[in-house]
């Protein structure tokens, strides 16, 4: 009897463990509810925050697919202004204009024009008109030419190199020679005017100016008349020199052409006319127009080269002299003075 109120006094003192398991488990379940509570909310946001983000992302899309149309749209609308204002320009049915203006303003505008520039050609034909009251149809008003003329000689040759013996080589000089002496045919110059010998032939009051005869005969040997060849087969080479025109040249004294050789020994000539006389009776020249059939006087000049001559080039040197033609400037080798080469194979 006195061992059962023991086990009683015991038993209040005691928690058994099954108990204090049963008390802890709904804790423990509140706890773990709330970790699910807080995981399930985290997803949740995170959840959300991706929602946003998408939102974000397909708002950006959708603006710039927007802000591409919009482009396309305005580009488009470009276009179509673009081709709505050259056609409108170039004639709008609203206005009536044609090219932005209407056909008032172009009216005016072309009537300015016509009138500005129908002052302008006036202006203009009045001025040359005016100018050409002052000029001289016969005589340039300003001349470039120097007053003292040059000569030139004939053939056109500086160099005049060729074999005797062989036609070929000498014919082209001949057929020059022949082609200058053409004009000066006697049959032609007995239509012109036998003038003093010795005298200017003055015609400033005629109207038409008349030719001095000046005939192919008076060259003798050298005319191509006696010896079709000019000496040029046998050796005996005829060259032609002339005076260079200029308007009204009167040349002061007795003008004639005299060569020389450049060597030691002196080369023989002759001369036609003799002394290669330039006679006055040929000064002064009026012009193209006012002296058409005009001929100019020649000296021709025979080279009487022997057989030691021959195969050797001779420098011949021919000048204007007895008058106050200039015929030393050295800046100008062809003022009163021409140099030329003759080279002659046997």
């Amino acid at each position: 009897m006195s061992s059962a109120p023991e086990v009683q006094n015991q038993e209040p003192n005691q928690e058994p463990p099954k108990e204090t398991n049963a008390e802890q488990k709904p804790e423990e379940k509140e706890a773990l509810g709330e970790e699910k509570d807080a995981a399930k909310e985290e997803v949740k946001v995170e959840e959300k925050e991706e929602k946003t983000e998408e939102k974000k992302e397909e708002k950006k899309k959708e603006e710039e697919e927007k802000d591409k149309k919009k482009k396309e749209q305005k580009k488009e609308e470009k276009k179509e202004e673009k081709k709505e204002s050259w056609k409108d320009f170039i004639y709008n049915p609203r206005t009536g204009e044609f090219l932005g203006r209407t056909a008032s303003s172009w009216g005016l505008i072309f009537l300015f024009y016509l009138i500005f520039y129908g002052v302008l050609t006036g202006m203009f034909i009045l001025t040359i008109w005016v100018m050409l009251q002052t000029l001289d149809d016969a005589v340039p008003r300003h001349q470039d030419r120097l007053a003292s003329p040059g000569l030139v000689v004939r053939p056109h040759a500086v160099e005049i190199s060729y074999n005797r013996s062989d036609p070929t080589n000498y014919n082209p000089y001949v057929q020059q020679l022949h082609d200058l002496l053409q004009q000066y045919n006697d049959s032609i110059q007995e239509g012109n005017d036998l003038c003093l010998v010795g005298e200017y032939t003055d015609q400033d009051d005629q109207p038409k100016k008349k030719v001095c005869q000046f005939k192919r005969s008076n060259l003798r040997q050298c005319s191509g008349l006696p010896d079709a060849s000019f000496g040029y087969a046998e050796g005996q080479p005829c060259v032609i020199i002339k005076l260079n025109r200029v308007i009204g040249l009167k040349p002061e004294g007795d003008p004639y052409i005299n060569c020389t050789a450049k060597r030691n020994t002196p080369l023989q000539m002759i001369y036609f006319p003799p002394e290669g006389r330039l006679d006055k009776m040929f000064f002064p020249y009026y012009g193209k127009i006012a002296h058409p059939d005009y001929v100019q006087p020649l000296v021709a000049v025979k080279l009487l080269l022997t057989k030691e001559d021959y195969n050797v080039e001779q420098t011949v040197e021919c000048k204007v002299e007895g008058s106050n033609l200039r015929n030393s400037d050295e800046r100008d080798k062809y003022l009163g003075r021409v140099t030329f080469r003759v080279k002659v194979f046997q």
